[in-house]
């Protein structure tokens, strides 16, 4: 086997790993406290993880056609909507568990017709619905951005052609999408186990994702 097939190979190993970065955890956590077991919270995680995989293909193929790597004025301005976004899904989270009670918010919705009310913090994540599916697809996409530098030098460096650079970067998509869809699935079993304690939870999330948020931000503007 060649060191470039093995090279690109690695590009989903690698991607898995990345998924599970504090920035991209903390991110997902402050959306995954809206779902209750692990199918839905892998549903948000996977949307997260295409997203993310879309950036950074999107990206790849421009700096591969131009041969050049994202500059490190931009990528550190990248980095800064990826804080800004952790302090804004932070927020979210806070003001959102303020509607929470003992065992979540109450939901007044229909199914084939027939409405009805039940307690849960927005129980079922509709990926037809634009307004759901749309929210950890853009949190992806920002944090596909934020990355897309490093991982252009990292294919530029170590690939020779093309091709491979390409492949090795939709690799590293793929692996993140299953390691977010994966610990995003965790959460939601973790959620539903300890149900009664969603409100503390969703709250201490949102204050990691802003704290985070902030103390990641402040080497950056030195850069930017």
């Amino acid at each position: 086997m060649s060191s470039s097939l093995v090279g690109v190979l690695l590009g989903l190993v690698v991607g898995l790993r990345h998924a599970f970065e504090p920035d991209h955890l903390t991110a997902v956590a402050t959306l995954a406290t809206e779902s209750r077991d692990a199918k839905r919270g892998a549903v948000l995680g996977a949307l997260w993880g295409l997203g993310h995989t879309l950036s950074l293909v999107i990206v790849g193929i421009v700096l591969i056609a131009i041969g050049a790597a994202v500059p490190e004025r931009l990528g550190a301005w990248f980095e800064l909507a990826v804080c800004g976004m952790l302090v804004i899904l932070g927020v979210r989270a806070i003001v959102r568990a303020r509607t929470l009670g003992p065992i979540g918010s109450v939901h007044a919705h229909s199914h084939n017709g027939e409405a009805h009310v039940h307690a849960g913090a927005n129980a079922h994540v509709h990926v037809g619905s634009w307004i759901l599916a749309l929210r950890p697809l853009a949190v992806g996409l920002v944090h596909g951005l934020a990355g897309s530098g490093a991982l252009t030098a990292l294919v530029f460096a170590e690939l020779p052609s093309a091709s491979a650079r390409l492949v090795y970067i939709a690799l590293f998509g793929l692996g993140s999408i299953a390691g977010m869809a994966a610990a995003s699935a965790l959460v939601g079993v973790s959620l539903r186990a300890v149900e009664r304690s969603r409100r503390g939870i969703t709250v201490f999330a949102g204050v990691v994702s802003i704290g985070l948020g902030i103390v990641w931000s402040v080497p950056l503007w030195s850069i930017a």
